[in-house]
């Protein structure tokens, strides 16, 4: 879209914080993991981390730097959940049901999908995969998600994608006009009653009752 996607407004609010609010009520901590340069008017208690990689590694980095922000915060922490920037309809079962899934496959992370498509960069990770993970940046000058997550065997949960796919990345402006229909289309359900309001973040949890 030619500019920083997280300050891109839907409906007269930034990508950014709308998908902050429908992450921070899943996790116990939240962070904004940026390759560079400063985000304000984030909520208080969300924080901002740096990849400090070089201009082309890529969001692998931005992962690497969430699950080192993770390991530093709470050293007994096992998994940590991460979701693109641009992504402002996520579920608000997304984190429950990805531990779910990787709980049922005894698997070590889980990534999402709507219907036939996998969402690489929205998946829970083992905080324990970091070593490897910096391993393959530095030493093999890996840079595909895809690939990385694949070494994990990664468990799958799906989502469907009507009456709008919950994982809509926006990178261009059909991408935004059609999340714009989204969110009408769900106050438009939640106000009738016929249905419930459904750079890198990187969440740990799950939220404490």
């Amino acid at each position: 879209m030619g500019r920083d996607k997280a300050l891109v407004r839907l409906d007269g609010l930034r990508l950014v914080d709308r998908t902050v609010a429908r992450l921070v009520p899943q996790v116990a901590a939240l962070a904004v993991s940026r390759h560079a340069g400063g985000l304000d008017g984030l909520p208080p208690g969300v924080a901002l981390v740096t990849d400090g990689a070089g201009a082309h590694a890529g969001p692998l980095a931005g992962l690497l730097a969430g699950l080192d922000w993770v390991a530093a915060r709470d050293p007994a922490a096992t998994h940590a959940v991460t979701v693109p920037v641009d992504a402002p309809l996520l579920p608000d079962d997304l984190v429950a049901r990805l531990s779910e899934a990787r709980a049922a496959a005894g698997a070590d992370a889980a990534v999402a999908l709507s219907g036939d498509r996998r969402h690489s960069v929205t998946a829970l990770w083992p905080v324990s995969a970091r070593e490897a993970l910096r391993a393959a940046l530095e030493g093999e000058g890996l840079r595909r998600v895809g690939v990385f997550l694949d070494r994990l065997g990664p468990a799958e949960a799906r989502w469907p994608c009507e009456p709008h796919d919950p994982f809509l990345n926006v990178n261009q402006p059909e991408d935004l006009a059609a999340a714009e229909a989204a969110l009408r289309a769900i106050r438009d359900r939640t106000a009738t009653g016929t249905g419930a309001a459904r750079r890198h973040l990187v969440g740990f949890g799950p939220r404490p009752a």
